[in-house]
C-alpha cells in the first residue's frame, strides 16, 4: 500500500548577493515552518535580526507549511534533503530553526546535515551570554544555558557514549559519561539557584529601602528594540546604552526621576529600565530573571513602550502582556507610550492622537513621543507628576475622547 506523503508549500528566498562578502560572520541559513498559527512569521525578518545580533549572517531562509512537525527530522525527510542541498550550494556553516526544536530531532537534523543545528531558544540564550554585563545578569543567563543544555545529554556527542568498568570487561559497564556530565550540570545550576536567592534578598532590600523612602517606582517594559533604552536616557538624562538591535540592554538599571514638583513633600520618584521580552521567550529565562522581573511587579506605575512605527505592534503588546501576567505583574496600573513616532509616514499618523488605546476589553491611557527627537517628552512627564502628586489610578486621570483616524 502506498502512502501518500503530505503535499507542503515551500519558498526559498535569498538574502543577499552571491558576491557580498561573508568572511567577518559565518554564513547561516534560516529555516521556518508555517504549522497555521497566526503569529508566524513569514519573512523570518526578527529570527533574522536575532541571528545578526549573535554575530551570525543570514544568507537565504527557507519557509515551508506543514500540519504537524515530523517527529524526527521536524520538517520531514524530503525537505531536510532539499536543506542540505541549498546548504552546500551557499557554503552555509549553521542551520537556524524559528521554532523549538527537540533534542532528539536537533540530533537527527545534524546527523542528515552534516551541519550544527541550533533553534530559537539556543540563539535567545547565547544572544543573552553575550549582553549580560552585572553579576546577576551572568547568574540568571548562566542558569538557563545549563536548564537548556541538561535536556540536550542524548548522546549527541560521541563522548558520551557508555564506558566499560572492571578488567577484561569483567566489572559490567562503567558509568556512562553522560551521567557524569548530567550530575555535574545539576551541581552547577543548584549552585546558581543558591546564589540568585541571595542576590534576590538583596533587590529585597533594596525596595524596603525605597519604600521607607516613599518612593515611587516607576518600570519601563515592552518588546526588545522598541526604544526602553533611548526613552529612559531622555527622562534621566542618563548614559544607558543603546542600539537599534534586539536585546541591546539585559541588566536593570535604575536612576532617580526629576518630575518637578510632585507634591507630598516632594516624594522621590524612580525609573528602571528592565530587559525587553519578545515572542517566545524560553521559559528558563523567565524562571531565572525572576529577580529582575521582581521590579515590574513591585513597580507602582508600568510604561509599556511601544515600537510605533512596526506594523506588528499590536500582536507584541499582547506578547509582553502575556510575559507581564506570568511575572505577576499584570495588575500593575499601565501607562501605554507608543513611541518611534518619528519613525512612522506622516500620512499614517491619526489626525487627533487618541489618549486612550483598547485592546481585550480594557482601556488604558497612551500618549504618542519620539524618545530619539524628543516629540511628545515633555507631555509624558507632565502625565507622570500628575500620577505621583495625585495618587489615583492613571486610568482616571485622562478623560477619553474622539478620535479621528485617515481614511484607508
Amino acid at each position: 500500500m502506498s502512502i501518500m506523503r503530505p503535499k507542503v508549500r515551500v519558498r526559498v528566498t535569498s538574502l543577499t548577493s552571491p558576491d557580498r562578502p561573508m568572511h567577518a560572520m559565518a554564513p547561516t541559513l534560516l529555516v521556518g515552518v508555517d504549522f497555521g498559527l497566526p503569529h508566524f512569521d513569514a519573512p523570518l525578518a526578527e529570527l533574522g535580526l536575532l541571528a545578526q545580533t549573535a554575530g551570525l549572517q543570514p544568507v537565504a531562509r527557507v519557509t515551508c507549511k506543514r500540519s504537524a512537525p515530523d517527529p524526527a527530522l521536524f520538517v520531514g525527510s524530503g525537505k531536510a534533503d532539499e536543506i542540505k542541498q541549498l546548504a552546500a550550494s551557499l557554503g552555509v556553516q549553521e542551520v537556524l530553526f524559528d521554532q523549538n526544536l527537540s533534542p532528539a530531532q536537533q540530533r537527527n537534523l545534524e546527523r542528515h546535515l552534516g551541519l550544527p543545528v541550533n533553534d530559537r531558544t539556543f540563539l535567545i540564550l547565547e544572544i543573552f551570554a553575550q549582553r549580560a554585563r552585572s553579576h546577576e545578569g551572568k547568574l540568571q543567563v548562566e542558569l538557563a544555558r545549563l536548564q537548556y543544555l541538561s535536556t540536550r545529554l542524548v548522546r549527541r556527542w560521541s563522548h558520551l557514549e557508555r564506558q566499560s568498568g572492571g578488567i577484561g570487561m569483567r566489572g559490567g559497564p562503567g558509568e556512562a559519561q553522560i551521567e557524569l556530565d548530567r550530575r555535574m550540570i545539576t551541581v552547577s545550576i543548584k549552585r546558581l539557584k543558591d546564589r540568585l536567592i541571595k542576590v534576590k534578598r538583596q533587590r529585597q532590600t533594596q525596595r524596603r529601602q525605597r519604600e521607607r523612602r516613599d518612593t515611587f517606582k516607576i518600570s519601563l517594559v515592552g518588546y526588545t528594540n522598541a526604544g526602553k533604552s533611548t526613552l529612559f536616557n531622555a527622562l534621566v538624562n542618563a548614559q544607558a546604552f543603546v542600539a537599534d538591535q534586539l536585546f541591546a540592554t539585559l541588566d536593570t538599571t535604575t536612576r532617580q526621576l526629576y518630575l518637578g514638583d510632585t507634591g507630598r513633600s516632594g516624594r522621590a520618584v524612580s525609573l528602571s529600565d528592565t530587559v525587553g521580552f519578545i515572542r517566545d521567550l524560553p521559559h528558563g529565562l523567565v524562571d531565572a530573571f525572576a529577580a529582575t522581573l521582581l521590579e515590574t511587579a513591585d513597580a507602582d506605575l508600568l510604561l509599556h513602550v511601544v515600537d510605533f512605527a512596526n506594523p506588528n505592534h499590536p500582536q507584541q503588546m499582547q506578547i509582553v502582556g502575556r510575559v507581564l501576567a506570568s511575572a505577576g505583574a499584570g495588575d500593575v496600573p499601565q501607562l501605554i507610550v507608543f513611541n518611534k513616532l518619528d519613525a512612522v509616514d506622516t500620512a499614517l499618523h491619526p489626525l487627533v492622537l487618541p489618549d486612550r488605546y483598547d485592546q481585550d476589553g480594557q482601556s488604558t491611557p497612551c500618549v504618542f513621543v519620539s524618545a530619539q527627537s524628543g516629540e511628545g517628552v515633555p507631555s509624558l512627564r507632565q502625565t507622570l507628576a500628575s500620577r505621583v502628586s495625585q495618587a489615583v489610578p492613571i486610568t482616571d486621570l485622562l478623560p477619553p475622547t474622539s478620535v479621528r483616524w485617515p481614511d484607508c
